[in-house]
């Protein structure tokens, strides 16, 4: 008997281990099969069982969350939904997350492991931590003044705090309210689809995450290198430039929309946009230093992130001299993002040194603690400060001399480049209207803000496009609104 009762105690305790084998396999070993199984719901009714961290402009919030009372709990609401959209991005029961809402997911849901002062207390007692604040630069009078600026045209702002990198305002036109896609009914999927097959494509973050051929503005990187290499040493000396160029190589000539350009000086060129003076500046410095000028800027740099990624603007290097040339004015197969630009005007405006743009400035827990900061950014040096120096002296004579009036703002200095971007088969395209500028208040001791302005034309009014008329008024309103800010 005692024999059957020891047989029957170790085959219990065998069944036990197997059990317990099988337990751990199913919890350890399958547990990223089972999370992962579309079938699997109690990770999505978790992660809606609580609102969602905000995210904040000038200390409010520009997002909410709203109790459904469902299964999937809180959807994620949205203030001023559209002029917000090309920072929040969206969070979507069906869709997911994107821009800040994908890039600070972790904290906004609550799920981050900073956000627990005992995390391994939660993994045993299964508590969840509110979600966490995010705190960003943007300047609410800035991003607004962009937005209406706008209108219903199609385009981008981006601007920046030059001596920081603080991006204080990102628009991008025309836009979406991404409430529409918070929640996973059939309105959701309806907005979803109309989102996607619409031809204007206003879930795309025009300022970040589109390249467009900058045109004239692409002549302050052109004369920084110029200047930087030695190839011009006097603003005011002639540059011996032929009007019409003859591209090298080629028998393609070059011309101007503004007069007397033949034998310019570098700062009459800058101010009227000489297309061939910067043509053949381009050439005399030669790839490998309009390269790394460029490059220097940010151009070519694929790691750019605000936290979200940044499309990456390009300055071909496998270029001839032809090439080169039309290079050097913004065209051929240089393409820069609106935030590339206004970086490029942010390093004229602080003294040549250009910051990396951010723009969460802190994130917080939800009783407002502090969970992490930018603190300062790192710098590079995108130019000589005399060269700088020198620019912001021909980028301040384009608004109070030459092409870019239209951005002058009482009781402050402006700087400014007009650009007007050619694209398409023979130029066939319709024309992009640009203006980079920076501005500093007379009582300030440095410049406070960079912009700029992206302003896609339509075929109706293709003769009106151009950088001065579309697209500087709207640096200028974007500009008094961070200086009276």
């Amino acid at each position: 008997m005692t024999r059957h009762i020891r047989h029957a105690a170790a085959f219990c305790a065998l069944l036990l281990v197997a059990l317990l084998v099988n337990a751990a396999r199913v919890q350890i070993v399958q547990a990223p099969e089972y999370d992962d199984n579309p079938a699997n719901r109690r990770p999505d009714i978790a992660r809606y069982q609580q609102p969602r961290g905000d995210i904040l402009v000038g200390g409010e919030p520009v997002t909410g969350s709203r109790d459904t009372g469902e299964h999937l709990r809180f959807e994620r609401t949205y203030l001023d939904g559209p002029m917000y959209a090309p920072i929040t991005g969206f969070a979507s029961q069906a869709y997911g997350t994107t821009l800040l809402e994908h890039a600070e997911d972790g904290l906004l849901s609550g799920a981050d492991p900073l956000l627990a002062p005992l995390p391994l207390w939660n993994d045993v007692t299964g508590t969840h931590n509110p979600g966490g604040d995010v705190v960003t630069t943007i300047n609410g009078a800035a991003q607004r003044a962009a937005f209406e600026g706008l209108g219903r045209r199609k385009g981008a702002v981006a601007a920046i705090e030059p001596s920081t990198g603080r991006i204080l305002a990102l628009v991008s036109t025309p836009s979406y309210d991404p409430q529409q896609l918070s929640g996973n009914s059939a309105a959701a999927t309806r907005t979803w689809d109309r989102l996607n097959g619409d031809p204007d494509r206003p879930m795309l973050n025009r300022a970040v995450r589109r390249t467009y051929p900058p045109g004239s503005t692409f002549k302050v990187v052109t004369a920084a290198a110029a200047l930087d290499a030695g190839a011009v040493r006097d603003l005011d000396a002639p540059t011996r430039s032929p009007d019409p160029y003859t591209l090298p190589g080629t028998r393609t000539r070059l011309t101007n929309e503004a007069d007397d350009c033949r034998d310019a000086t570098l700062r009459e060129a800058f101010e009227w946009s000489c297309n061939t003076v910067f043509a053949k500046l381009g050439v005399d410095v030669g790839v490998t230093d309009m390269a790394a000028s460029a490059e220097a800027f940010g151009f070519n740099d694929a790691k750019l992130r605000v936290p979200f990624a940044v499309s990456r603007s390009t300055f071909d290097t496998s270029v001839d001299r032809a090439q080169l040339g039309l290079s050097s004015i913004g065209q051929y197969n240089t393409r820069a993002t609106p935030l590339q630009m206004a970086m490029v005007a942010a390093a004229v405006a602080n003294g040549g040194q250009v910051r990396s743009p951010f723009l969460v400035e802190r994130t917080l827990r939800a009783g407002g603690s502090l969970v992490a900061t930018a603190g300062s950014r790192p710098s590079r040096e995108a130019m000589r400060p005399k060269t700088a120096a020198l620019l912001k002296e021909l980028m301040t004579g384009v608004v109070e001399n030459g092409t870019g009036a239209n951005a002058a703002i009482r009781g402050a200095t402006v700087g400014g480049k007009t650009g007007t971007a050619q694209h398409g088969v023979g130029n066939s395209g319709t024309p992009y209207a640009w203006f980079v500028s920076w501005a500093q208040g007379d009582d300030d001791l440095e410049p406070k803000v960079a912009v700029a302005v992206v302003v896609e034309g339509s075929a109706s009014d293709r003769e009106d496009v151009s950088g001065s008329g579309l697209a500087a008024p709207i640096a200028r309103e974007v500009m008094e609104a961070v200086l009276t800010s």
